[in-house]
């Protein structure tokens, strides 16, 4: 018989014709409908318009094959191409990361890779004292001066009390065994049963004018009244004292607080301060302060670029151009102890001076 068909697989089905003019009389022509690896075998209509449009249909489907391998055969042809990569690539996700240890004996290239990798820096390490002296014993207050029945050694850390029957009063411990600029401060500090505290640097001792002592509190003494820059510390007493912690406060003078916790301020000659940048959000960055609980706190002083870092996070920067700042004078530290009933304790307390 003859009857020639075309025959054209793809992968949703498509249909096959016989061309009519080649069928005897009296045979009904038929297709073959391949779908899915199976084939099946259809009459064909007599008219015309049937044949016409399932023609269309096919060359439509046909056309729609020859496209797809086209696009397959240029995209093929273009990851052909494509250059080969070279040892200066990164690592891609999921292979084994390269040794530091080895990478950093490796001299790095005019772009600062090794090996074409890029190193991060060293990771933290508060415990690390390295170029450090210790400013407590761990034993005694050596060094250091405040108020009598106040201040005392416990369990290895200094500890600030001040209760209904013993008011401390806002008290400072003072510490003039030294005196910097240009530092690195580490320490630990805790505060617990309500109150605040701080630690006090660059800073001077002596009572400003306006000060005075606050209602139940006893006097003032100038050997226990620090004026300067503080970094923040306090109890959870209320929803303003939650956002202290981290935040830069100029103590006894009229700036109060000059870098709120999570802000990179700026302060210039005769204008007043200007916010630069965020660090984040400031109850966010809350989450990092333990209450109750022992903190890691690092102040580093580099000129008018004063930094406070708690457990790790970055939580103020303050960027002080103004020559006249007290905030970037050479001072004395300090611990500071505030509000009723409060305790504090401090302990492995290191200091970098750098001048």
């Amino acid at each position: 018989m003859r009857n020639k068909m075309l025959f054209v697989p793809r992968a949703a089905s498509i249909c096959l014709l016989s061309k009519p003019e080649y069928v005897p009389q009296g045979l009904k022509p038929r297709v073959l409908v391949a779908s899915g690896g199976t084939t099946e075998v259809v009459p064909f209509q007599s008219r015309i318009h049937a044949i016409s449009h399932r023609l269309l249909m096919c060359m439509r489907a046909a056309s729609i094959v020859l496209i797809a391998a086209l696009q397959t055969a240029v995209a093929q042809s273009q990851g052909s191409a494509a250059p080969p990569q070279t040892t200066s690539a990164q690592p891609q996700t999921g292979t084994t990361p390269p040794d530091r240890t080895e990478l950093l004996k490796v001299k790095p290239n005019i772009s600062g890779q090794r090996n074409g990798v890029f190193i991060e820096p060293d990771p933290m390490d508060f415990a690390d004292h390295a170029g450090y002296d210790s400013l407590f014993d761990g034993k005694t207050l050596t060094g250091w001066d405040g108020k009598p029945g106040v201040w005392s050694v416990e369990g290895g850390a200094i500890v600030g009390v001040s209760t209904k029957e013993h008011v401390a009063g806002n008290s400072f411990l003072v510490y003039h065994g030294v005196e910097a600029k240009d530092f690195d401060l580490k320490l630990e500090i805790k505060v617990e049963w309500g109150g605040g505290s701080g630690v006090q640097y660059r800073s001077s001792t002596g009572i400003p004018p306006g000060r005075t002592a606050g209602k139940g509190e006893p006097p003032l003494d100038p050997r226990w009244v620090m004026i300067g820059p503080q970094a923040d510390f306090w109890y959870p007493v209320n929803e303003r004292a939650k956002q202290y912690s981290g935040q830069l406060y100029s103590q006894n003078t009229s700036l109060g607080i000059v870098a709120w916790r999570g802000q990179v301020v700026e302060s210039e000659p005769g204008k007043f301060q200007r916010l630069v940048g965020t660090i984040g959000d400031r109850a966010q960055l809350g989450t990092f302060v333990k209450d109750g609980d022992w903190n890691q706190y690092t102040i580093i002083a580099r000129g008018g670029v004063i930094l406070h870092i708690l457990n790790g996070q970055l939580m103020a920067v303050l960027v002080d151009d103004d020559p006249a700042s007290t905030n970037k004078v050479s001072g004395l530290f300090g611990l500071q102890i505030e509000g009723t009933p409060c305790k504090v304790s401090f302990r492995d307390i290191w200091l970098r001076k750098i001048n």
